[in-house]
C-alpha cells in the first residue's frame, strides 16, 4: 500500500490565487444573469425597512477615491442591513445639473452658444452629463456595489425636476420666498450669484491700504479738543482700513463700533480719528509714531458725522455697526453697501443708496478714467496709485489672508448687490400649509430657523460633534439666496408681472406648472407652450396687470439637491420618508444634509433623515490633500484593474472613516497581503470539506473534541463581535477582528493543531469521527465567516459560497442570505452542553503555555538541537493551578505543541513564567506516514514503518 495514497491531502477547486482583476468581471456578469439587487428585494419583501437615502455624486468625470469609498461605505450598510433581516433598498443618485458642467459645455461650444437657444444650451449639457452619469454607475459597480442601477434617480429627469417645483411652491405658497436686492457673493468669471455652500475659503494675497476720509461736519458735535485744532488750522479726518481698494469707489460710509472708545491724535497740520485700541499699531503704520493724543469719544458720537470721499465728489455719512472690530486695521470700516452683506444691512438701516457699479463679470463702470472698465481685481492697482495722487493714502502694503473663492472654478469671489431670489430664515411658520400637516400647537411662534434647530436636536449625529456644527451653520447663516444666472438647471419658473415685477403665486397655477414639466421636463419651461399654463384672462393680484413674463434665472444646485428626499422617497413602500440615514464627507454640513433640511422643512416641518453620519478627507501617507500636481492620487479603478475591486472595498473597510483616512499604493498592496491570509483560511476550510456532508456526517456536539467546541464558542463570540460593528458602521473593527480571527485564532492555532487530525485520520468513508469532528467545527465556522463578511468582502464570499459543501435549499448567493444566529454555530443546548465554568480561563492557560512552548522549540531548533518540531519532546513543570489544567489536556497536549511526546510534571515555575519548558529530542523513530516520532514503530510486522495510531488507520481501511 502507498503510504501517500492514504493521506486526507487537502482538495477543492477554489483557487489559491484569487486573479481577482480577471474573475470579478465574471461574478458581476452572474449577479447581472441573476439579477442580484431584485432577488434581495424579493427575499426581503415585507420585512421591516431600513433606507439609507444616496447623497447624489456630481456627474462630471470618473469616480476618483472619495466617491468609491463613499459608495463602499453606503454599500457595506445597505449589504448588512439586507443581512441582519432589514428589507433595504438602495436608489444611487446623480447630480446632474450646475455650473461645472455648463462651463465644460460652453468650453466645448465656444462662441456656437451664443447663438444658440436655451433649450439647445441645455441638450448639449444633458448630453455631457449623461455620459458621466453611464460612465460612474459602471465603475460603482465594478467596485462590486448593489444598487437600483436601472433606474436610479437623476436630477435633470422630468419626475425630479417636478418634484423640485414642488417644493419650491410650498415655500413660496408658504411666504418663505422673496424676491430682493441683496449683496450676495458673486462669481464674477462664472457670471452668477453663489449661495454660503458653495464659497471656500483660500489663501489670498491682497492690497492693503489705510486711507484718510477728511472730516466735513461741526468739530463741536464730536469734542472742544477738535474745535480748537480746526481753529489752529489743522484738517481733521479719520483712517479706514480694507483689503479691497476696488470697493472704495463704492464707499457709501465709514463705520464706527458705538461702544468702543476713539482717539483724536493730532500730528503735524492734521488730526486722525481712529479706534483707541488699535492707535498704536495705526501710529506705526501710517508714520504718526510722534503724534499726541487730544481728544477721546465713544463711537457712538460719530453716528451722522459727515466725512468726504477720498477721491470722488461724495459726502460719506458716519455710522455704527456692532460688527467693526479692533483686533486689526484701524477700528473704522468704510462702509460699501453694494459690496458687503454687513454692509448692505448697514445701508438699509440708515437708508444708504446701494447701486452696484460692477457688472455680471466684475467690471468697473460709471467710475473714474484710472479704473473704468478695469476688472475689479485689477482695477486695485491703479486705485492704489489714484489714492497717492490725491494725497489720501496714508499707508499700503501686501497681506496675505484668508478669503472666500468659488467652489467650482476656485477663483477670489465678490460682494455685489444684486436682485435675487431669497428663502427667509426668519419668516413664521404657517401651521396646515406644511405637508406634513404638523399641528397648530407644534408650530405656534416658529421661524424657519428656529423649526430647523428643533427638528437637528431629534437627529443622532455621527460623530455627535456633527449637530454642534450644522446648528452653528442654521443659526447664523443669512437668507438662503436660491437663484442663479445660468441656464443649466431647474428654472425658478414663476410668471412675473410686466407691470410690477412681482409673482404669480396661484397654487392652482403652481401646480399645472408642476404637471407640466413631469410630462415634458424643465426644458420645456423655455418653449412657448409654457406660456399657455397662464390663461389669457389673468390679472396681476398685486396691480391688476395684464401681461406676464418668465423668470429666467435657475435654482441654486443646492435647493435641488436637498429635494432628493420629496423625489425618491415616500413614494414606495419599501422607501419610506423620511431616510434612516444620510451618509456624506463632513463638508455636506454645509452642503447637501444642510440643504436637504431646509427644504424638508419647507416641505413636511421636520427633518428628512432620522441619522447623519460623516466621513473624513481621503490623504496620503504624509496628510497631504490627494491632487494630480502633486502625482499623490490613488485611483480606485486603477486598483480594481490591477489589484481588484475588493482591495478597494477592504482599504475602506480597514479605516476609521469618521476620521481623515490615509491611502497610497503601498498601503493598498497591504490590504492586498491581508486579503489573500483571508482567503487563504478560506480555501484551508474548503480544501479539508470534501466529502463532507453537512447534513449526514455532522458530529453531535458532545463527540466533538474540546479543541472544536472550544473554537465553535470562540466563532460564536466573533460573530457577536462582528454584527454589533455592523450595527455601529464600525468596519474598521469587523476588518481587524475578522484579520485577527482568521490569523491567530484559525490558522496560527487551530488550523495548526487540526491539520495532524485532518490528514492523518481515517479517510472520509471510514466515517472517522475525530476527522468528521473537526469538519463539522470548520464547516459551521467557514459558513459563518462567509456570510458576516459578504457585506465586505463581495465578490470572494460569492465566490466561496459556490464552493461550500451542496446543501438542499441553499440560496444561490450568499448576499439573498442573512447574518449567523448563534444557534447556527452552537445551539443554546450545545452551548450550554459539557461546559466547566472555567472552560475559558483553562483554554486562555493552555494558549499562553503553548505560546512559551513555541518559543522553545524555535530556540531549540536554532541551536540545532531538533530539525522539525515533531523530532522534539518537551517536557514541562508547573505547578498548580496551571500544572491541573495541563493535567486535563495531558492526552492533547503533543497535538496543540505539534511535537511527538510531552511529559508532565509538578513542581515550581521560574520567575513570572506559569511553565519551564525543555526540550529534548523525541525517542523513537519517525513514522513514515505522519512523520511523528514514536517508540512503537515497528511493532506492527504488517506496517512496521508507521506508529500504532498510522497502523490501526491502514488496518481500518483495508478493512472497510
Amino acid at each position: 500500500m502507498e503510504l501517500k495514497s492514504t493521506i486526507n491531502l487537502p482538495k477543492t477547486g477554489f483557487p489559491m490565487k484569487a486573479g481577482l482583476p480577471q474573475n470579478e468581471p465574471k461574478i458581476l456578469a452572474r449577479w447581472e444573469e441573476q439579477r442580484i439587487y431584485d432577488r434581495i428585494r424579493e427575499v426581503r419583501k415585507g420585512a421591516s425597512t431600513y433606507v439609507l437615502h444616496d447623497g447624489p455624486p456630481y456627474a462630471n468625470g470618473p469616480i476618483h477615491l472619495g466617491t468609491a469609498m463613499n459608495k463602499c461605505l453606503k454599500d457595506f450598510i445597505v449589504k448588512s442591513k439586507n443581512m441582519a433581516g432589514f428589507d433595504s433598498p438602495y436608489v444611487p443618485g446623480w447630480d446632474c445639473h450646475g455650473l461645472p458642467i455648463e462651463i465644460k459645455v460652453d468650453q466645448m461650444l465656444g462662441g456656437k452658444k451664443l447663438q444658440m437657444a436655451a433649450v439647445d444650451v441645455r441638450a448639449e449639457c444633458r448630453k455631457y452629463a449623461e455620459k458621466f452619469l453611464d460612465l460612474q454607475r459602471s465603475q460603482f459597480k465594478r467596485i462590486g456595489c448593489f444598487g437600483r442601477w436601472d433606474h436610479p434617480y437623476s436630477t435633470m429627469t422630468p419626475q425630479y425636476e417636478a418634484a423640485v417645483l414642488d417644493i419650491l411652491y410650498r415655500f413660496l405658497e408658504n411666504d418663505f420666498v422673496y424676491k430682493g436686492l441683496r449683496s450676495v457673493y458673486w462669481c464674477v468669471f462664472d457670471e452668477t450669484a453663489l449661495a454660503e455652500a458653495e464659497v471656500e475659503y483660500e489663501n489670498h494675497t491682497s492690497p492693503t491700504v489705510w486711507v484718510k476720509y477728511a472730516f466735513a461736519g461741526d468739530p463741536s458735535s464730536l469734542d472742544a479738543a477738535l474745535v480748537d485744532a480746526t481753529r489752529r488750522g489743522k484738517k481733521v479726518s479719520t483712517i479706514i482700513w480694507t483689503t479691497t481698494p476696488w470697493t472704495l469707489p463704492a464707499s457709501m460710509a465709514v463705520a464706527f463700533h458705538p461702544d468702543e472708545e476713539y482717539v483724536a491724535l493730532e500730528s503735524g497740520d492734521g488730526v486722525f480719528i481712529v479706534g483707541a485700541r488699535l492707535a498704536s499699531a495705526v501710529q506705526e503704520k501710517t508714520g504718526l509714531q510722534s503724534a499726541r493724543e487730544i481728544a477721546r469719544f465713544p463711537g457712538r458720537k460719530l453716528e451722522y458725522a459727515e466725512f468726504q470721499h477720498p477721491f470722488l465728489d461724495r459726502k460719506i455719512v458716519g455710522v455704527l455697526a456692532d460688527y467693526v472690530t479692533m483686533d486689526q486695521g484701524t477700528g473704522v470700516v468704510h462702509t460699501a453697501p453694494a459690496h458687503g452683506a454687513e454692509d448692505f444691512v448697514t445701508g438699509q438701516k440708515y437708508k444708504i443708496d446701494p447701486t452696484c457699479n460692477v457688472d455680471k463679470a466684475g467690471i468697473m463702470r460709471n467710475g473714474l478714467p484710472e479704473y473704468e472698465g478695469k476688472r475689479v481685481f485689477d482695477a486695485n492697482a491703479p486705485i492704489v496709485e489714484l489714492l497717492k495722487a490725491r494725497g489720501v493714502l496714508m499707508h499700503s502694503e501686501k497681506m496675505e489672508h484668508s478669503y472666500p473663492h468659488c467652489w467650482r472654478c476656485h477663483n477670489p469671489v465678490i460682494f455685489r448687490a444684486t436682485e435675487q431670489w431669497f428663502i427667509g430664515m426668519e419668516t413664521p411658520m404657517k401651521p396646515g400649509v406644511i405637508k406634513g400637516e404638523a399641528s397648530t400647537e407644534e408650530f405656534q411662534g416658529e421661524t424657519m430657523r428656529s423649526r430647523t434647530l428643533h427638528e437637528i436636536a431629534k437627529v443622532k449625529w455621527d460623530p455627535a460633534w456633527g449637530e454642534e456644527r450644522i446648528s452653528n451653520m442654521i443659526a447664523t447663516r443669512p437668507d438662503w439666496c436660491i437663484s442663479r444666472q445660468r441656464v443649466w438647471g431647474v428654472p425658478i419658473a414663476v410668471f412675473l408681472c410686466d407691470n410690477c415685477g412681482k409673482p404669480v403665486n396661484d397654487p392652482h397655477i403652481n401646480r399645472k406648472v408642476v404637471q407640466f414639466v413631469s410630462q415634458h421636463g424643465a426644458d420645456a419651461w423655455y418653449t412657448p407652450e409654457a406660456d399657455a399654463i397662464l390663461s389669457s384672462g389673468h390679472n396681476c393680484v398685486h396691480c391688476g396687470g395684464t401681461k406676464f413674463k418668465k423668470e429666467t434665472d435657475i435654482l441654486d444646485v443646492w435647493f435641488e439637491s436637498g429635494s432628493s428626499h420629496a423625489a425618491v422617497l415616500g413614494h414606495e413602500p419599501n422607501l419610506p420618508w423620511p431616510a434612516d440615514l444620510y451618509l456624506e464627507g463632513g463638508d455636506q454640513h454645509r452642503g447637501w444634509f444642510h440643504s436637504s433640511l431646509l427644504c424638508a422643512i419647507g416641505y413636511e416641518g421636520s427633518a428628512p433623515y432620522r441619522m447623519v453620519a460623516t466621513s473624513g478627507w481621503t490623504l496620503d501617507e504624509q496628510g497631504r490633500a490627494m491632487s494630480k500636481s502633486l502625482g499623490n492620487t490613488v485611483d480606485p479603478v486603477e486598483i480594481a484593474d490591477t489589484l481588484g475591486g475588493e482591495i478597494v472595498r477592504m482599504w475602506v473597510a480597514s479605516v476609521d472613516f469618521r476620521e481623515d483616512v490615509a491611502c497610497s499604493p503601498q498601503i493598498m498592496q497591504r490590504v492586498a497581503g491581508i486579503y489573500r491570509d483571508i482567503r487563504n483560511t478560506f480555501r484551508f476550510i474548503l480544501s479539508n470539506l470534501d466529502g463532507f456532508d453537512p447534513v449526514k456526517d455532522a458530529v453531535a456536539f458532545d463527540q466533538l473534541q474540546p479543541l472544536d467546541q472550544y473554537m465553535l464558542r470562540q466563532a460564536v463570540e466573533m460573530s457577536a463581535d462582528v454584527q454589533r460593528s455592523y450595527e455601529e458602521f464600525a468596519f474598521h473593527k469587523i476588518y481587524h477582528r475578522v484579520n485577527n480571527f482568521c490569523g491567530v485564532e484559525l490558522s496560527a492555532f487551530y488550523f495548526d493543531v487540526l491539520k495532524d487530525r485532518l490528514y492523518t485520520s481515517a479517510t472520509p468513508q471510514r466515517k472517522s469521527i475525530s476527522r468528521r469532528a473537526a469538519q463539522t467545527a470548520i464547516c459551521r465556522i467557514g459558513e459563518a465567516l462567509v456570510r458576516l463578511l459578504a457585506p465586505i468582502m463581495s465578490f470572494t464570499c460569492e465566490e466561496v459560497w459556490q464552493y461550500l459543501p451542496a446543501v438542499e435549499g441553499r440560496l444561490e448567493s450568499v448576499h439573498l442570505t442573512t447574518f449567523p444566529e448563534a444557534g447556527e454555530l452552537l445551539s443554546a443546548a450545545e452551548a450550554d452542553a459539557a461546559v466547566d465554568p472555567k472552560q475559558a480561563e483553562d483554554w486562555k492557560t493552555v494558549r499562553a503555555v503553548r505560546e512559551i512552548v513555541l518559543k522553545a522549540l524555535e530556540e531549540a531548533r536554532n541551536q540545532k538541537l531538533i530539525g522539525a518540531n515533531l523530532q522534539a519532546q518537551v517536557t514541562l513543570t508547573a505547578a498548580d493551578p496551571v500544572f491541573s489544567v495541563l493535567e486535563r489536556f495531558k492526552n492533547d497536549l503533543r497535538y496543540f505543541f505539534i511535537v511527538s511526546a510531552v511529559e508532565l510534571k509538578k513542581g515550581g515555575a521560574n520567575g513570572d513564567a506559569p511553565v519551564v519548558v525543555q526540550v529534548g529530542k523525541a525517542p523513537g523513530v519517525k513514522c513514515e506516514r505522519c512523520w511523528n516520532f514514536s517508540t512503537h514503530v515497528g511493532e506492527d510486522r504488517e506496517y512496521p514503518t508507521v506508529c500504532e495510531r498510522c497502523s490501526a488507520v491502514l488496518k481500518e481501511i483495508v478493512q472497510a
